[in-house]
């Protein structure tokens, strides 16, 4: 999955030759899974049409302040579609709208909208050669980025002149590619690697039955699905689960028992540097599994159970700069025992949940936590989504490693 997946992705598109190629760019975005407007100026629809980009993005085509073909006048507001956006791009870039825009020129939607945006602006220049070396076209280079605007370099190649030089407008898959990288070196967990476990795990009685608990394993899909987006590198050690996650950064390990659930966990530990153990492991497991299906004989079967491995406690013993974070799911004395169990497994944070919370615990989209930090410091939440639960904790995480 892309990191533009989800993303509200506004494209502007101004009146150069180079506007043929929005079509694939609208088609590459809504392929890497983004929601898609397209922005244009009325001189850009002299090269591809709003029926083309509207059918390709499935939402309207905005060119002017007012759809003057509408019976009823409808006012296109460029300030909300400067909030929707959570990047935007202006591609092609010709000379004439970038020097508008390092001018605060505004006389089209485009402009309004590019002056309206609260989101990071990309622009990809598109001009003949002797335009782009130009030294007022550099200049207005110079005054786009101290904006804070992003230039997506412009290439050397056959100009639509027939010189040959600098000014190409880069093709779409490289500006798509330019700007997932941009977004991902900005993010505060690029270069970092989080180990996280999933789900219940299950302890074998016989070929078919086992010992399990109720964990959907969602809470630790969402916290992978967070600490990805923040650019980080994930590995995901799950039980079973119906849960699904699709991304690259993601590397899922399915695992079923306790035993296989420590093995893995171990293999990673010693190479990432946030460790995030969400998993409802199995405390106690048969002490025999049998070979052949258990017949139902006897009116009572009794099981001699032994302890499972403390995963937990066996990586806060040999943690060196890793930040151990655990959960404690409890139904009585739950502060007093969330920080034992903090203190006790040498964690840097941990989460405690109740049962005793109305829509919090298993299978439940929600949850309601409270964070206790190695310093004692405890934080309550209200009632929220898992996904919701998980931002807060991946700000927790972030705010406690850079302090």
């Amino acid at each position: 999955m892309s990191i533009l997946s989800g993303k509200n992705i506004l494209l502007g598109i101004t009146g150069g030759i180079a506007a043929y190629k929005t079509a694939s760019l609208v088609r590459l975005f809504i392929k890497a899974g983004a929601n898609v407007k397209v922005v244009m100026t009325p001189a850009s629809k002299e090269f591809v049409t709003p029926l083309t980009l509207s059918t390709l993005s499935k939402n309207p085509v905005y060119s002017s302040f007012v759809n003057e073909d509408d019976d009823n006048a409808v006012w296109n507001s460029h300030v909300d579609l400067g909030l929707w956006g959570d990047l935007f791009l202006i591609a092609p870039a010709t000379a004439n709208t970038l020097s508008k825009m390092a001018n605060g020129v505004c006389d089209n939607l485009l402009l309004a909208t590019y002056l309206s945006a609260k989101c990071p602006v990309y622009y990809a220049p598109a001009m003949d050669l002797d335009m782009y070396i130009h030294p007022s076209t550099l200049q207005t280079f110079k005054i786009l980025n101290s904006y804070g605007n992003i230039m997506v370099p412009a290439t050397s190649g056959e100009l639509a002149s027939g010189l040959v030089g600098e000014g190409r407008m880069a093709e779409p898959e490289d500006i798509v590619a330019f700007i997932e990288n941009d977004i991902l070196n900005n993010l505060p967990l690029k270069g970092k690697k989080v180990l996280i476990t999933a789900g219940p795990t299950y302890e074998a009685i016989d070929p078919v039955r086992y010992i399990g608990n109720h964990s959907s394993g969602k809470m630790g899909f969402e916290i992978a699905k967070a600490s990805a987006n923040l650019g980080a590198e994930v590995i995901l050690v799950t039980g079973p689960t119906h849960q699904s996650v699709s991304n690259n950064l993601i590397k899922v390990i399915p695992v079923t028992s306790a035993s296989e659930m420590y093995s893995e966990v171990h293999n990673y530990f010693n190479t990432v540097d946030i460790a995030i153990l969400s998993a409802a492991v199995a405390d106690y497991k048969p002490k025999e599994v049998a070979s052949q299906k258990i017949k139902k004989k006897d009116s009572t079967l009794t099981l001699e159970l032994e302890k499972t491995q403390d995963i937990l406690a066996s990586l806060g013993k040999i943690k060196t700069n890793q930040y151990l974070v655990g959960f404690a799911l409890e139904t009585n004395n739950e502060l007093e025992n969330a920080k034992e169990k903090l203190k006790s497994k040498n964690l840097n944070l941990i989460v405690l949940n109740s049962l005793n919370d109305e829509g919090a615990g298993f299978k439940s989209n929600t949850n309601k936590v409270t964070f206790i930090d190695d310093d004692e410091t405890v934080t309550e939440f209200q009632l929220k989504s898992k996904a919701e639960v998980a931002s807060d904790l991946l700000n927790k995480i972030l705010q406690q490693i850079n302090a």
